[in-house]
């Protein structure tokens, strides 16, 4: 089996993620390129070995979650339906095992709140880890710009970040600190809310309940 690494150094997949990501900055949004990915694929995996998973069940949410944003080359709206069509022809021509290729591919084809559900503990663990990056980096204009919409603003607030997983305690919590002189709360929920409850029911789906925590106030 070709592992995360080898999906890393694969120059069709570094192609698609980078031209995926030229077509969202036209079209005016955040950071979906090889730091998103990277990010969320190291999360994943973090997020299923804290919680007692298997290496080639980590193995594979860090290949799903590497690959989860490429649809974007095709268009934005359903964009995790055809990044799941695209990682089926991909790794089959990689000679994936099709058992592992139905779990990347059903987490892909599962990541996005419009459409996704946490189907499996893969799925689970990329739908957290994909709508947890919240961070001042991934906005790619200046506040003085005319284009600095909500969702910039709302990105920009977060000037830290961090996922704290409690085996014991069976949680999850996002743990954010936000500066409301640049956008206040209510904002970030304006904008994330239904990503919100998609990563309270995938922690259901992994047996853990889902936190949020705001400059260190419990908010869910």
């Amino acid at each position: 089996m070709l592992t995360y690494n080898d999906i890393k150094q694969d120059e069709k997949i570094r192609a698609y993620i980078k031209k995926a990501d030229e077509s969202l900055k036209a079209l005016g949004f955040t950071e979906h390129g090889f730091a998103h990915v990277t990010l969320v694929a190291e999360r994943a995996g973090k997020i299923l070995k804290e919680l007692g998973y298997d290496e080639k069940t980590i193995e594979l949410a860090k290949i799903a979650s590497y690959m989860h944003d490429i649809g974007n080359i095709v268009n934005r709206r359903e964009h995790s339906q055809s990044g799941a069509v695209m990682a089926f022809r991909i790794l089959d021509n990689l000679n994936f095992d099709p058992s592992d290729i139905a779990d990347i591919v059903t987490a892909i084809g599962n990541h996005d709140e419009g459409t996704g559900e946490a189907v499996n503990p893969i799925s689970a663990a990329l739908i957290i880890a994909d709508k947890s990056d919240v961070r001042r980096t991934r906005v790619r204009v200046k506040p003085t710009d005319a284009t600095f919409d909500i969702h910039d603003r709302v990105n920009y607030s977060v000037y830290e970040t961090k996922v704290n997983i409690d085996k014991n305690a069976k949680t999850i919590t996002l743990c954010l600190k936000i500066d409301t002189d640049i956008s206040p709360v209510m904002s970030y929920f304006e904008i994330f809310m239904s990503r919100m409850l998609m990563c309270k029911r995938a922690g259901e789906a992994l047996g853990v309940q889902f936190k949020l925590t705001i400059n260190e106030q419990s908010i869910m």
